[in-house]
Order: C-alpha cells, then sequence, then structure tokens
C-alpha cells in the first residue's frame, strides 16, 4: 500500500484546498490511501520557541511526513504565492533534524482558487522551497483549479465530474511515480 500524506495551505473551514484533499482522498487509485493532516496548529515559527522544544503540533507532522512514501500539498494562492501560514508550518517541520523528512520526499502540489489563474504562482513559488528542503518534486502534471467557487458545493464536496477526472488522473501519475 502506497501511503501519500496531504495537507492544505488553508486554514478556512470551508477551505477549497482542504475540499480538494478531501476529493483527492477519494480519488486515490488502487493500492494507495491519502491521509490528510492539518497545519491549524503549528505556532509562527520562532527560533527561541524551538530552543525550548519543538511543539507536538511540529512534531506530530515531522513524523507524519516521514512515515509517508509521499507528500501531497494542496495550496492556495495568496498574492502570487505561497500563503504565509502554509510555508511557516514547512520551515517548522524543517527545521534542525527535520530537514531529513524532506530529502529524496516525492512531493507533489495541486492547488484551487476561486480566480481564472488556479495556483499557478504559487505552484511555481513551491519549487524554490522544495528544491532548497531536497524533496523530490514531481513534475509529470500540474493540477490548478481554477473557477473553484463553482465546482464546490455549500458542503464542501467537489462536485464537478471533470475535475475529479483531472484529479484522478493527476494522482495515478503521482502515485505510480512515488512507487517508481
Amino acid at each position: 500500500m502506497t501511503r501519500i500524506f496531504g495537507l492544505s495551505g488553508s486554514l478556512r473551514r470551508k477551505s477549497f484546498n482542504a475540499a480538494l484533499l478531501k476529493a483527492a482522498s477519494e480519488e486515490m487509485p488502487g493500492g494507495a490511501s491519502l491521509e490528510i493532516g492539518s497545519i491549524a496548529d503549528v505556532p509562527l515559527y520562532n527560533a527561541d520557541l524551538e530552543a525550548d522544544g519543538v511543539p507536538a503540533a511540529v512534531l506530530d507532522l515531522r513524523a507524519r511526513i516521514e512515515a509517508a512514501d509521499g507528500l501531497l500539498l494542496s495550496t492556495p494562492e495568496y498574492n502570487n504565492g505561497i500563503p504565509g501560514v502554509f510555508k511557516n508550518a514547512l520551515d517548522w517541520v524543517g527545521s534542525g533534524p527535520g530537514a531529513a523528512v524532506f530529502k529524496g520526499k516525492p512531493v507533489a502540489v495541486i492547488g484551487a482558487s476561486p480566480g481564472g489563474f488556479g495556483t499557478i504562482m504559487a505552484q511555481t513559488h513551491w519549487l524554490q522551497v522544495l528544491r532548497a528542503l531536497q524533496a523530490r518534486q514531481y513534475h509529470e502534471g500540474r493540477l490548478m483549479v481554477s473557477g473553484v467557487r463553482k465546482l464546490v458545493d455549500d458542503a464542501g464536496e467537489v462536485v464537478d465530474a471533470e475535475t475529479r477526472g483531472r484529479l484522478a488522473t493527476f494522482l495515478e501519475g503521482f502515485v505510480d511515480w512515488t512507487r517508481g
């Protein structure tokens, strides 16, 4: 069984990127699973706080990423870049000895946005961060969901069949690549 760990970069209760991750968990190919985590309890990075002991929420994320065969990031795009809370969470996880969990780890980035360009700028921004962490980045495809408000219902479910099909195809490629 290939185990993928997923994180959404939004803290919003009805996050479009959390909805995309939930849909991803339902569209995983055979022999693979997606466990969804949260960045909600990760404090702002502070080296003084780290010196006093890494927060439990960070240690938990670090352990879950390390145990997974791959990492799936579902990123919003704020002001043409990565949301600060999302980068902060990975900065914490990758700090000090945590950097080892990313080295060679298969990582894919997807994203949903109400705007017309999807999350192209945020996904491109992630390339620099993942390279610095020495992650093994998946480049065989891109999944950017634009106009997401029309594709998600009030219950936070991705209801658009085309989007779900694109997601399933992306996940199949990522899981196959992770296994390779």
